[in-house]
């Protein structure tokens, strides 16, 4: 299948804004998009179009590590989707590739992501608790994960992770 990976523009937020509720199913990550969007801080955003439909979208927000180190640059991985009748056909792959690799590009040390643990391995994400590294949420230790963008620049690091207070929102 022919993907084309594009920063999203603001002619894609209705695309976007749907798209997240078919995959979802309800209202909540189309409107925590929105409000990321518009909260005022730097993010990536990407799309995955054919024929300039969107069929997948994946944003990345700055997160804080509150710790031993509050120097390290790190995005949160989150929300993505994909259109459920496209799903399982390299989609969220090719987006999470190229959200790392935006990332890197930004200069941030560090990618965080609370999902599926048999999922976000394969692309190097690690448990965060390996780190001394937690999530600011009651969430399963083995779903909070993190992915050093540098070699090494986690360690000795330690801390909770703090989100936007967007994710308090919805």
């Amino acid at each position: 299948m022919n993907i084309l990976i594009t920063e999203e523009n603001e002619s894609d937020f209705d695309q976007v804004w749907n798209l997240n509720i078919k995959a979802f199913g309800r209202e909540d990550e189309a409107k925590l998009v929105n409000i990321l969007r518009y909260s005022g801080i730097s993010y990536i955003s990407l799309t995955a179009k054919r024929n300039n439909k969107i069929l997948g979208h994946i944003l990345f927000t700055p997160v804080k590590l509150i710790g031993n180190n509050k120097n390290l640059k790190i995005m949160g991985l989150g929300p993505m989707a994909v259109n459920p009748g496209y799903q399982r056909q390299g989609i969220g792959t090719k987006l999470i590739i190229a959200g790392i690799e935006a990332c890197k590009n930004e200069g941030y040390d560090a990618v965080v992501v609370l999902g599926h643990p048999e999922y976000y391995p394969k692309f190097g994400f690690v448990q965060s608790s390996n780190y001394g590294i937690s999530c600011e949420y009651d969430a399963p230790t083995e779903a909070f994960m993190i992915l050093e963008l540098t070699k090494g620049v986690l360690k000795g690091k330690s801390g909770i992770i703090k989100y936007n207070n967007a994710f308090n929102t919805v």
